[in-house]
């Protein structure tokens, strides 16, 4: 089978998905053929060499980097399946994909719709589903539908910036009805790229405008004095076959975020190795375990998720009470993120874990494709 591994990206997190996918590469069965196909900063494709994907299988502390050579750009070809890429040198014949793109361009739902339109299987949620749930706000409020215990929030839009009496109208409301200490978060931007925590009017407005670089939508919380709990989820929700294993929904041991920071942000993520401590299974009671368990498979399944997905919760220190924070659905896959450990806790090791998401993207794909789609 050959595997089109895509990393990089027009995102924030393009370093990280460099790392992310360099272990996935290395998880990959070795039957396969692997087919590197980097993404730079502005967008652009490029066919990676082979001696790449061997500098990473035998350097396991390095990560990838983009090689861009015109004779190697990408182009897709709508709806020519197998050989949907290609370069000036013919097709790539490529079986599968595992985008390993974190964030905007990414984990958004538009790198999905456009393997859709190339007719070609692929790792992690639909389109809609990825969409849905790289915006907070409308994951918030599928989730309150579906009677998931959601934090406290309010959204503003870049329209609301831009009438002055509206926003300040806004901007008092998120202080009178959720009061300080406050979250603001661009509401689609991964990695708590430009989340800040505001503790003063003056943060609260500084913080409004820097979360406005990353996004037209900014999300306002309530801070909760929180844990943070964090549970994998694996499985076709829409489409499984009771008879294929494979498919199955399955919520694994959820993990603890102990941040040493001021709460889990982009530094303690992924920059400082001593940033936050990791605990798994999270250091909490069989029962809350079980719990965390069902919502998750319930939230992935109110969201149409497949593939794979985080669902990150909050348990409140003062109230025990729990909230479902947000899901992830291209999680980090790097030596020390948190879904493929969980994952391994539960007895899943990482190579049998990608091909567990393969055998998935691949039943999800044909599955989709015994549809009709017209007369």
């Amino acid at each position: 089978m050959n595997i089109a591994l895509i990393y990089g990206g027009r995102s924030g997190e393009h370093e990280i998905s460099l790392v992310s996918a360099a272990s996935i590469a290395r998880g990959i069965d070795k039957k396969n053929k692997v087919t590197l196909i980097g993404i730079t900063k502005d967008g652009r494709w490029f066919l990676q060499s082979e001696k790449e994907y061997e500098r990473i299988c035998k350097d396991t502390k390095t990560s990838f980097k983009i090689e861009e050579s015109e004779e190697n750009k990408i182009s897709i070809i709508p709806g020519a399946k197998k050989d949907a890429f290609c370069t000036k040198n013919g097709s790539l014949n490529i079986d599968v994909v595992f985008p390993a793109l974190h964030g905007t361009y990414g984990e958004d739902g538009t790198i999905q719709g456009l393997l859709d339109m190339a007719d070609i299987p692929y790792i992690g949620c639909s389109t809609i589903a990825s969409a849905l749930t790289m915006d907070k706000e409308k994951t918030k409020q599928i989730l309150k539908s579906a009677e998931i215990p959601i934090v406290p929030y309010i959204c503003i839009k870049r329209c609301d910036l831009n009438n002055s009496q509206r926003y300040d109208e806004i901007f008092q409301r998120c202080i009178d009805e959720l009061g300080f200490p406050l979250f603001i978060k661009p509401c689609c931007a991964g990695s708590s790229n430009g989340a800040n925590k505001a503790t003063t009017p003056k943060e609260l407005s500084f913080y409004l405008m820097e979360a406005f670089t990353w996004d037209d939508k900014v999300l306002v919380e309530k801070a909760i004095n929180a844990r943070e709990i964090e549970c994998s989820v694996t499985g076709n929700s829409t489409t499984a076959n009771p008879n294929n294993e494979s498919e199955t929904v399955r919520a694994y041991i959820p993990g603890e975020i102990q941040p040493k920071h001021t709460f889990y942000d982009f530094d303690a993520k992924y920059n400082d190795p001593d940033g936050a401590e990791l605990l798994i299974p999270a250091n909490i009671s069989t029962d809350l375990i079980e719990a965390i368990r069902t919502v998750a498979v319930r939230a992935y399944k109110a969201l149409d998720c497949s593939g794979l997905s985080r669902v990150d919760f909050f348990i409140d220190k003062d109230t025990d009470s729990l909230y479902l924070n947000e899901i992830n659905t291209l999680p980090g896959f790097t030596s020390i993120s948190m879904f493929p450990k969980m994952c391994e806790k539960a007895g899943l090791k990482f190579p049998d874990l990608v091909n567990l998401l393969i055998d998935e993207a691949i039943l999800r794909y044909k599955a989709k494709s015994s549809l009709t789609t017209s007369r």
